[in-house]
């Protein structure tokens, strides 16, 4: 039986992820009650800044566990991000491991977050892969889309993949939404169909967080 990630090491994540996120960049949180308060629920982010995985996991209302791939793992870093209930993925792969992990966290009305990008890029949502879809429909999870929205000024950069240090880092949580149609289908059109709902909701949220924040 595979285990379920750590509800507990979640939380302890959380924490960590405040005080990093708040001690180094000034975040701006903005509707955050719209994640439900219990129950299993999807946050979907997009991925432009190496920080957007414990940026969210930081300020997000509940302890999330995302989905992170493999090549993060490394050295230390492996035993801490499994201790703090994160999902090791490999990406080549039908990783059915991760994927047991993953609907055992929504099985147990947890928060599981994915980039359904797949990988860090533009962070437009232009590109989905089928997994968040497949977790949507699996996990009977609703999906709450995030937007992180970090400065796109160069100046005070000391790594390149990572906003200017004590910059503002917006993060806009958007209203939960069903993946589904209602027919509670599993089918590979299902998932085609649901993966292009996704894409519209995640699209219009990412839209509709830019002009709030004006970035």
């Amino acid at each position: 039986m595979t285990e379920v990630p750590s509800a507990r090491g979640a939380e302890v994540g959380r924490r960590i992820g405040v005080g990093l996120m708040y001690g180094f960049w000034k975040p701006r949180v903005l509707g955050a009650w719209r994640v439900p308060a219990t129950g299993p629920v999807l946050l979907a982010v997009n991925h432009s800044h190496n920080i957007d995985g414990p940026m969210v996991m930081g300020v997000a209302p509940r302890p999330t566990h995302f989905l992170i791939k493999q090549e993060a793992f490394i050295g230390p870093l492996d035993p801490f991000l499994t201790g703090i209930g994160q999902v090791k993925v490999d990406r080549n792969t039908t990783d059915r491991t991760a994927i047991s992990r993953a609907l055992g966290v929504l099985q147990q009305g947890g928060v599981l977050g994915i980039f359904p990008e797949g990988t860090r890029g533009e962070g437009d949502f232009a590109s989905l892969r089928a997994g968040l879809a497949y977790f949507a429909l699996r996990g009977g999870a609703p999906i709450v889309p995030v937007a992180v929205l970090g400065s796109s000024g160069q100046g005070g950069r000391l790594i390149k993949a990572l906003p200017p240090l004590r910059s503002r880092v917006d993060v806009v949580f958007g209203d939960p939404f069903d993946a589904g149609d209602g027919s509670g289908r599993r089918t590979r059109k299902a998932l085609d169909e649901a993966t292009e709902r996704i894409q519209k909701q995640l699209t219009a949220h990412l839209e509709n967080a830019r002009r709030l924040t004006g970035r």
